[in-house]
């Protein structure tokens, strides 16, 4: 292992060890960069291998000292996530301190009258189950190794209403509800369990909204503090949360969205009325 005297001897998370999933891009590469530059040691997992490698590539690049590295695991196969826990667990020499559960997206958009049940059901195991796999095997590690912290990367989606996002706000609403069910039932062994809910980040995910149209104007009249949030900014967040200064928080759903849920959620009726009609959008469909 490597020397950990390259990192600042007063780090909370130092020699941590944490499993981040989805850490190959976006939210969940930039939690495994803030706490691999911290002095945890960091296992990333995702679907794919080479987005995997190049995430760890580009940490160490900046952080040649950071003790970070991958496993290919598909957080819907139950089998791929007690690997990666293990993984992780064996990195950080038989100790795992927090799993964040940063997996996720969505197939499944348009009018509620006309959602297909395949995109819906492919984003609700992704989304709720590929989180509940994480948690089920990341926190049964996390009991025997005397407490810890689960983070899941959730949406302001799960409490904010979003038109015409199909299966993604139900799914994020399923996981906060699953944090809050696991916070209660594992209080007592001292695991943490709580959901971090973005707003907009600009992250290649949102690559097509961010590049600017109607739906990036809805975004930007409903967020107060007037800019479009970046991956760091959840990242330092989730890094609190792992870390001892959050010891007394668990259960929580917590907004990072400059304000956006203060507001309403934004309108996808620019991007998908040419699909739908203005008449599908309000839930007309023929007999």
């Amino acid at each position: 292992m490597t020397d950990t005297t390259a990192f600042p001897a007063t780090s909370p998370v130092l020699d941590y060890g944490v499993l981040v999933t989805g850490g190959g891009s976006g939210i969940g590469q930039a939690v495994a960069r803030r706490l691999a530059a911290d002095g945890a040691v960091v296992t990333i997992c995702g679907r794919t291998e080479a987005r995997l490698t190049s995430a760890v590539d580009e940490i160490l690049a900046e952080f040649p000292d950071a003790r970070v590295g991958s496993v290919v695991a598909d957080v819907t196969d139950e089998a791929a996530v007690r690997a990666a826990v293990d993984a992780a667990h064996e990195r950080a020499g038989g100790r795992l301190d927090a799993v964040v559960a940063s997996a996720g997206g969505s197939e499944s958009v348009g009018p509620v009258t006309q959602l297909d049940v395949e995109p819906w059901e492919r984003t609700l195991a992704l989304n709720l189950t590929g989180t509940m796999l994480a948690l089920k095997h990341g926190a049964a590690a996390m009991v025997r190794n005397g407490g810890g912290s689960f983070v899941a990367i959730s949406s302001i989606a799960s409490a904010t209403s979003h038109p015409w996002f199909g299966a993604y706000g139900p799914s994020k609403a399923g996981v906060d509800q699953l944090c809050r069910q696991a916070a209660d039932e594992l209080g007592p062994s001292d695991v943490r369990v709580n959901s971090v809910c973005p707003g907009l980040i600009n992250t290649d995910l949102v690559g097509l909204i961010t590049a600017g149209g109607p739906v990036l104007d809805s975004y930007e009249e409903n967020i107060p503090l007037n800019r479009i949030g970046e991956p760091d900014d959840v990242a330092q967040l989730v890094r609190f949360l792992v870390g001892p200064e959050s010891s007394w928080i668990t259960g929580q759903a917590i907004n990072v969205d400059g304000g956006h849920s203060l507001r309403r959620g934004p309108s996808l009726a620019g991007a998908i009325e040419p699909l739908f009609g203005a008449d599908g959008l309000r839930g007309v469909v023929a007999p």
